[in-house]
């Protein structure tokens, strides 16, 4: 007999907390939460610097693209977790929100009721921040965000540097302006980690009427006389049953939500036929769409160890580890993505559009060039905020045991590399000034080979590689889109109660990090969920 539940929510990161938070807070609400990765008990997860260590592993599902046709037909690694709290569990911790105008641009693409102003409530209802407070931000949300506490010596001089470029420093960059450069707010708290599965779900999971499987993989959703009424999903191999009485809630990202929805019949007619999967609804925006920055790196060896790569030398690494227990001080308390700038690519843009990360070290993430064996390095990474090409996310197999394929089609249009290119040429620029240079032994990728236009932009296409942000492949819009899979409260169109409420639903990706948008994503869908508008 199958297990009863009013919700049920498929997928157990940022998203997916927030739904089991808020949904449970009714108590006569039952829900379950599945989620196929495991529990988040490694340390590192909660070790802010822990996310140099986690790109790859057993805490992602180990994915790498199709081949790249504009990228040298390379098959980039594609991190994504597999761990309760999804992305927050393994990410950067980067606290950023894009600008209003992303949330305004959505409405525009027929997400009505998504405007700025209609959704910063969710912003500020979700945010703990420890230190800023007003019309911009929030202070008791679960989300705890707050300070790097002490910034490396390299952010600081990474920041200087890029005032003496010209981009003046900022404060804050969810507040009234975002461009600018300075360290970045993350998703800790008290020098710890606090993802989704911290902030939302372990508040929750005190509460009788949430249940929450782990190692739960969803086989599909049951759909009855066009209706979603539960889920099939198995655990330890063993098949198992859930119906839902309510609703089923898709929250399992932008590569699981659609596959999710593939491998449920729902989805491109075409592409389900050619997989062997029974049409139930024929919806061909499922799985388009898919957008993502791509990042591209530059790294600089420093004639010291003044960076965190210092602590990759077992007794300072031992050092570091006392330091975190004892104290809760030290390099252990870095995100090492501590510093950033939003800024432009060319005159005339009302607002930026390139990123820059700076990391306090050298080879911190999977695929990205270091420097010699011995020394010590830092890199900036840069991407174009709002790029135009568009990728697919597309069944492999019927199995629910194989991996989705993953095309972002990376630089697919050719202002995306040319956006790209100045985003590598403004990085150099930063590396190149005073409060730099006087750190650094020389920039080691690109080499000083990398002179011209054409240069850039093999350079570009060799080396640049996913930010992490998947998004779009279900993408909300108006009833007239054809290519809209849900609509403005998240309902998937033609079938009775299923909505998918995650980062897949963004009509196009927002000019920031992905997290806090995510989250603020699961916040309106509670509301909506439950009623409230």
């Amino acid at each position: 007999m199958a297990e009863g539940y009013d919700y049920i929510i498929v997928g157990g990161g940022s998203a997916g907390c927030v739904l089991a938070n808020r949904l449970t807070e009714d108590s006569v609400c039952r829900v379950l939460l599945l989620e196929a990765g495991g529990k988040d008990n490694h340390p590192l997860i909660h070790m802010p610097v822990g996310f140099a260590k986690m790109t790859t592993g057993p805490l992602t599902w180990g994915l790498t693209t199709a081949p790249q046709k504009h990228a040298n037909n390379r098959e980039i690694p594609y991190a994504q977790a597999r761990v309760i709290g999804g992305g927050s569990s393994i990410n950067a911790e980067i606290y950023t929100r894009g600008t209003p105008s992303d949330y305004d641009r959505w409405v525009e693409e027929g997400a009505e009721g998504w405007s700025f102003d209609e959704i910063r409530k969710y912003f500020i209802r979700s945010e703990g921040n420890t230190m800023l407070a007003g019309e911009w931000h929030g202070t008791e949300g679960e989300l705890g965000v707050s300070n790097v506490p002490q910034p490396q010596p390299m952010t600081r001089a990474f920041v200087q540097a890029c005032q003496e470029r010209g981009i003046p420093f900022n404060p804050d960059f969810n507040g009234a302006v975002q461009e600018g450069s300075g360290p970045y707010q993350t998703t800790t708290k008290n020098g710890r980690r606090c993802s989704a599965a911290v902030g939302y779900l372990r508040p929750a999971m005190k509460r009788a009427n949430l249940t929450v499987k782990t190692g739960a993989l969803v086989r599909r959703i049951v759909i009855e006389k066009g209706r979603a009424t539960g889920l099939e999903y198995s655990t330890g191999g063993a098949a198992e049953v859930a119906r839902a009485e309510s609703e089923v809630l898709l929250t399992s990202g932008a590569i699981g939500s659609p596959k999710t929805m593939l491998l449920s019949g729902l989805g491109p007619a075409a592409h389900l036929r050619e997989m062997g999967v029974p049409v139930v609804a024929d919806l061909p925006g499922v799985g388009e769409n898919l957008q993502d920055h791509f990042g591209i790196d530059i790294v600089g060896e420093l004639t010291g160890h003044y960076s965190l790569d210092k602590y990759n030398k077992l007794h300072w690494m031992l050092w570091a580890g006392a330091q975190y227990m004892l104290f809760n001080t030290g390099p252990v308390t870095s995100n090492v993505v501590e510093g950033g700038a939003f800024w432009y690519s060319r005159e005339g843009l009302s607002t930026p559009d390139l990123q820059f990360h700076f990391l306090a070290g050298a080879g911190a993430e999977a695929g990205v060039p270091s420097v010699p064996k011995g020394s010590s390095g830092v890199t900036l990474n840069s991407y174009t905020v709002r790029p135009k090409s568009r990728g697919t996310v597309r069944l492999r197999s019927a199995r629910p045991e194989d991996a989705a394929v993953v095309d972002p089609n990376f630089l697919a249009e050719p202002d995306d590399l040319r956006c790209s290119v100045e985003g590598v040429k403004i990085s150099r620029e930063i590396f190149e000034q005073a409060a730099m240079q006087k750190h650094l032994r020389a920039i080691r990728f690109p080499g000083p080979d990398v002179k011209t236009q054409a240069d850039y932009e093999a350079y570009a296409r060799q080396y640049g590689r996913t930010s992490y942000h998947p998004t779009c492949t279900c993408k909300m819009g108006a009833e007239s889109d054809p290519m809209a899979v849900v609509d403005s409260q998240l309902r998937v169109r033609g079938v009775d109660g299923l909505r998918i409420c995650d980062s897949s639903v963004m009509p196009s990706l927002v000019g920031s990090n992905t997290n806090a948008p995510t989250i603020m994503i699961g916040e309106k869908a509670a509301d909506l969920v439950r009623g409230n508008r």
